[in-house]
């Protein structure tokens, strides 16, 4: 079948699973039923079959602005999927899967940005999914102190109604935010590491921008921690340097595709 046509379909099945899921929590039920799971997965098979047929190529991968989105909301849907086996974090669920579904289609049916194709050799398979799993974990890193602001501010203000009532205690949710932070750190520096192996020049005019703010990210989750561990960094601190630690990855990845290949039409 077609990416044309199972875009739409994986669309449909990744909006019906959120509007069971916020059933669910409405109903205060913090876990995911059978429907949200057969839905969910069957949303995942769907997403990977369309990444399959518009990024992947028999000389190499397309990574162009609009593909590698579909291929990275699937990495990160993966990965708390896969979090869930040791984590309570579903509720991330609502965000995830109709930004998904939004990505899907509009990396399906999109311009092509570029006809530039990624030779995939072992040293640079290392690279690109290290540096996708990194930027996925570190995605959910995000969200997870998005929603723990959130809950730290009803907290505080006393309020006991609402999204509070199912998420988990407040500790544990900051467990859960470092423990992403952990992971996501070693997958970039992994990243990082395989970079300066395996290409030519990563600081050649095309990339410069791409590699600083990189190591920029890198040494501020990397502050973040150390002060988490060492200072005792909690909650409001915790969540301003994931977020603008973020913010650099954004735009050292997407803000350079961005510039390259919508605006100054690069391949």
């Amino acid at each position: 079948m077609p990416a044309t046509l199972l875009a739409p379909l994986c669309a449909l099945l990744y909006l019906a699973a959120t509007g069971l899921q916020l059933l669910q929590l409405s109903q205060h039920n913090q876990k995911i039923n059978r429907s949200v799971g057969a839905l969910g997965l069957a949303a995942l098979v769907t997403h990977g079959l369309v990444v399959w047929e518009i990024v992947f190529r028999s000389t190499g991968a397309d990574f162009s602005f609009f593909r590698v989105t579909a291929l990275i909301f699937l990495v990160i849907n993966l990965a708390c999927v896969a979090s869930l086996t040791r984590r309570p974090m579903q509720n991330l669920l609502i965000v995830l899967f109709p930004l998904s579904a939004l990505a899907v289609n509009v990396s399906t049916f999109a311009p092509a940005t570029s006809s530039a194709v990624s030779p995939l050799n072992g040293g640079m398979v290392l690279h690109i999914s290290s540096s996708i799993l990194a930027y996925s974990v570190l995605t959910l890193a995000t969200l997870q102190a998005a929603v723990l602001a959130l809950q730290d501010h009803q907290l505080k203000h006393r309020h006991t109604r609402g999204i509070i009532q199912i998420l988990p205690p407040l500790q544990s949710m900051e467990a859960m935010l470092f423990e992403l932070l952990w992971i996501g750190l070693g997958l970039l520096s992994i990243a990082i590491v395989s970079g300066a192996l395996f290409i030519d020049d990563i600081f050649a005019q095309s990339l410069v921008h791409k590699t600083v703010l990189t190591i920029a990210a890198w040494l501020l989750f990397a502050t973040l921690l150390w002060g988490h561990y060492r200072l005792g960094w909690r909650s409001k601190t915790a969540v301003r340097l994931t977020l603008a630690g973020f913010a650099l990855l954004m735009l050292a990845f997407f803000g350079s595709k961005l510039v390259l290949e919508l605006i100054l039409q690069k391949a």
